[in-house]
């Protein structure tokens, strides 16, 4: 499957789905909404290669910050930094 670009600057929500098996896309970014910052590359899919597959074709690798929220819901100044995989994430909207 080929993904879309997303350059710098390009809104995006972290896919909100269950993942069977190993996973590199962190359970409490589900669903968050972010701004891809950089694309760091493109790499075999981990997902397939802990299973020993050959994890092509490479996929865009983006780095996304989100606002920390702590545990009672509280947006915070602190943030934390993502690198997530294309097929993790789903162009959004802007904001207007």
């Amino acid at each position: 499957m080929a993904y879309a670009a997303r350059p710098p600057g390009t809104p995006v929500r972290v896919a909100d789905r269950p993942a069977a098996g190993h996973c590199r896309t962190p359970f409490h970014l589900r669903g968050r909404r972010g701004v891809v910052t950089v694309c760091a590359g493109r790499f075999r899919n981990p997902e397939q290669l802990a299973y020993h597959r050959p994890g092509l074709p490479a996929l865009p690798l983006y780095r996304v910050p989100f606002p920390f929220v702590t545990p009672d819901g509280v947006e915070t100044a602190d943030e934390i930094i993502a690198d997530l995989y294309a097929h993790w994430l789903e162009t959004e909207e802007p904001a207007p």
